[in-house]
């Protein structure tokens, strides 16, 4: 099982090049005295939604995987 923190882990080395998320957008350093939020959004560039091109969520944990058919190409 996966746990919550590892899920919306935006540092994994294979994270796949097609997933965003908000804080790319934006070039501020994160402030440790503040606490994190759960305004975590994420889609995936091809859907310009919240599921992959294979129907499934487009977050870290699911977007790390080149087995995943849409990784990186959109194509399922």
């Amino acid at each position: 099982m996966i746990i919550e923190a590892e899920h919306y882990n935006t540092d994994h080395p294979e994270l796949c090049p097609c997933l965003r998320y908000k804080q790319m957008f934006y070039d501020a350093p994160r402030d440790p005295e503040v606490p994190r939020s759960n305004d975590i959004h994420f889609w995936c560039v091809y859907t310009q939604s919240v599921l992959g091109p294979d129907g499934k969520l487009a977050v870290p944990g699911s977007c790390t995987s080149p087995s995943r058919k849409c990784y990186g190409t959109g194509k399922v």
